[in-house]
């Protein structure tokens, strides 16, 4: 199966949306942090905050379906892993801030972002895989 390309909309500030940016722009990878015992995904998932899972932003369009797969890679020190989304972010993607995915902490952490102390995110690439 051939790998789809990515684009991502950025609104502008005037809240316009941008023009999509390539498949291999960089964005911000974040991660969710500590979420209360019980918390479900949005699509009704038991959430893993260890699993190799993320959200996508609820400003992207087009929307990533659930279960899509993603290799993300950070910038950084080249290390990738593919994620399935499962639940949507409520944050927004601006030019200041280009966020393209929410992961889980442990998914953060393998591909070497730092919870203690905190990093916030880092910089990454992806390319949706189905």
């Amino acid at each position: 199966m051939a790998a789809l390309a990515l684009s991502v909309c950025l609104p502008t500030a005037s809240g316009a949306t941008a023009a999509p940016r390539k498949a291999d722009a960089q964005c911000w990878a974040t991660h969710y942090g500590p979420q209360p015992p019980g918390a479900l995904t949005a699509d009704g998932e038991l959430f893993d905050n260890n699993a190799d899972a993320a959200a996508t932003s609820v400003s992207r369009h087009p929307q990533l379906p659930f279960g899509t797969r993603v290799q993300v890679t950070d910038v950084a020190n080249g290390r990738s892993l593919v994620v399935r989304i499962n639940d949507r972010g409520t944050f927004v993607q601006t030019p200041q801030e280009p966020k393209c995915l929410d992961l889980t902490d442990g998914a953060f952490g393998r591909l070497g972002g730092s919870l203690d102390p905190d990093a916030g995110h880092i910089v990454a690439t992806q390319q949706v895989l189905n």
